[in-house]
């Protein structure tokens, strides 16, 4: 019965010829939701049923309300359970939260003309983010109706495109952007490394992708910490810009020759530390986002931007239970906000953050392990510092004096 439905759902929403897709997605969706594991009975239900009851239940909402989130991503870490990755796939398959996804692709200054793509897509969440993002500027700046239909069909069908390799992942991601309104033409089943020519995968089969933004959260098992996919899809780019979120050991030697090849092409333009609990739940890793200008070398006096965002305003918290593991308990919307303009404009939009959260330097582009940088220590002493010395000083020489004092004292007496 939910596989009847499921099918009917689909037929309704694949459209424009997509028949290959279609079939693909009933294909893996039939072939998991009759495994035996998930339809054990157990305290009176299936796991399939609990699963289908949280997409009614708690994700039905999103779907009525204009689809602006990462659908299918919300109930992805539900899915662990039953498509059946093994534990290193697990751990290395984690999903970008959706305000940092909207981060990426603020950072990558991506428009309503970007052509943006992603060589890691997972459920394709970053996308989301992207089309979003280019969808919002289309609409506040296209006044003729016909105009911006046109151009949310361009951008949907031909300005996105992202590569998966796992194909139960890459069902999700096509279920995803298909409930986003069929931005899946271009969203490919393929190895980015080894098998992605940089063109498009339908459509325009024989045309290049013009890509001039590229988002990305690798898998981190990657070679580099996942720096390859960085390498490879910077050098498939002639302009533009690229934002990545990492583990920060990519900058600090993990992925050093790759960090030096990237850089005799590409500048490095920012590295921001992210919070350490930013993945709670399924990775405790410490990650940065480094931000790229392509197609022009990095040189030795290039200003880097390095900027500590390890309070970004925001509390999480990891209970089963709760209605919002996520709160806003340090004026986080202002401190994203202001975070792409430092990126951007530099250390004259500082606000909220301080020269110590901000800093300014150059790296050796032969090095490719010094990407994490912070501000110094300040060592210059204040007139507080000053006064507590001074006072120190003379509580001590008082105190020498009271019992050189107090020697004479005794020395008398006897």
């Amino acid at each position: 019965m939910i596989l009847h439905h499921l099918t009917l759902l689909i037929n309704g929403l694949v459209f424009r010829g997509h028949y290959k897709k279609k079939e693909l997605i009933i294909r893996t969706l039939q072939n998991t939701l009759l495994m035996d594991n998930i339809n054990k009975i157990e305290n009176g239900e299936t796991q399939l049923k609990r699963v289908f009851s949280k997409i009614i239940d708690d994700l039905g909402i999103y779907y009525k309300i204009g689809l602006t989130t990462d659908f299918t991503g919300k109930l992805f870490n539900e899915m662990y359970s039953w498509l059946g990755f093994s534990q290193d796939k697990l751990n290395d398959v984690v999903l970008t939260p959706s305000y940092v996804a909207t981060l990426l692709v603020k950072l990558a200054r991506v428009n309503k003309d970007s052509y943006v793509w992603d060589f890691a897509t997972g459920s394709a969440g970053l996308l989301v983010a992207a089309m979003n993002e280019m969808l919002n500027d289309a609409r506040n700046s296209i006044s003729s109706p016909e105009e911006l239909a046109k151009k949310e069909l361009s951008i949907k069908a031909e300005q996105l495109l992202g590569l998966e390799l796992l194909p139960s992942v890459y069902m999700l991601a096509i279920l995803n952007m298909i409930l986003m309104g069929d931005g899946s033409s271009n969203i490919l089943n393929k190895d980015s490394i080894k098998d992605f020519d940089g063109k498009y995968g339908f459509g325009k089969t024989d045309g290049i992708f013009p890509a001039d933004a590229f988002i990305l959260n690798p898998p981190y098992s990657a070679q580099g910490n996942g720096m390859n996919f960085v390498e490879k899809a910077l050098n498939m780019m002639n302009k533009g810009y690229a934002a990545i979120i990492i583990q920060n050991s990519a900058g600090s030697g993990r992925a050093k020759e790759y960090n030096k090849r990237i850089l005799k092409k590409h500048t490095l333009l920012a590295s921001i530390k992210m919070p350490i609990d930013l993945f709670i739940g399924k990775s405790s890793v410490q990650t940065n986002i480094y931000v790229f200008k392509i197609g022009e070398k990095h040189h030795k006096d290039e200003i880097v931007k390095f900027i500590d965002f390890s309070n970004d305003g925001y509390t999480r918290t990891n209970r089963k239970k709760a209605s919002n593991n996520l709160k806003d308990t340090d004026r986080a919307k202002e401190r994203y906000e202001e975070l792409v303009n430092l990126v951007r404009f530099g250390k004259s939009k500082l606000r909220i953050f301080t020269e110590k959260d901000y800093y300014e330097n150059t790296i050796n582009p032969e090095d490719g392990a010094n990407w994490n940088q912070s501000a110094p220590p300040d060592t210059k002493p204040t007139l507080e510092d000053f006064k507590k010395t001074v006072s120190d000083y003379l509580a001590w020489e008082v105190s020498n004096v009271l019992k050189q004092q107090n020697a004479k004292d005794e020395n008398l007496g006897k």
